[in-house]
């Protein structure tokens, strides 16, 4: 998934840079085996993540993790060392259904307070960013409402005992 060096060492405007997830892919999805993030550096081999990953399991917007950088200038993340408490959950729209966009997954979500950033219109996967004071036993009910209405499937990519117990 790394489409070129400048990109994978890239520094953006505001002083946040990529760090990179290697991972093993889900059986049925897009097969990357890494993921680039946004993520703020916080001094030495720390950063914080600022964006949701899609396709990482264990991991959430906000979590701090520990990099290592190689030859080339890539961070490559080593282990999470503080868990945000965020839970990250991939929503996959059903092809022609009522939800079928990621707009329409985010507007069911959006007044729940959970932010939301979608894959592509042509893959329009939705990682949900779950705040840990969000009604987790609400967000939850409404997305088995959503795959017993036919709306989407499904997957908890980063969850804690609030999500498991909900």
């Amino acid at each position: 998934m790394i489409s070129s060096s400048s990109e994978s060492t890239a520094m953006n405007a505001d002083g946040r840079v990529k760090v990179w997830y290697r991972f093993v892919p889900r059986e049925g999805w897009p097969q990357f085996d890494q993921e680039g993030v946004w993520a703020t550096p916080l001094g030495g081999d720390l950063a914080r993540v600022d964006n949701v990953p899609f396709f990482v399991d264990g991991a959430a917007e906000g979590d701090i993790v520990r990099f290592t950088m190689d030859a080339e200038g890539v961070r490559w993340v080593e282990e999470c060392v503080e868990w945000s408490g965020r839970c990250t959950i991939l929503v996959l729209p059903v092809r022609g259904g009522p939800k079928a966009t990621a707009k329409a997954v985010h507007e069911v979500f959006a007044p729940m307070g959970i932010g939301a950033e979608a894959y592509s219109a042509e893959f329009p996967l939705v990682a949900l960013s779950v705040p840990p004071d969000a009604d987790v036993r609400a967000a939850k009910a409404q997305l088995n409402r959503g795959v017993e209405a036919g709306w989407w499937d499904y997957q908890e990519a980063c969850i804690g005992d609030a999500w498991r117990t909900a």
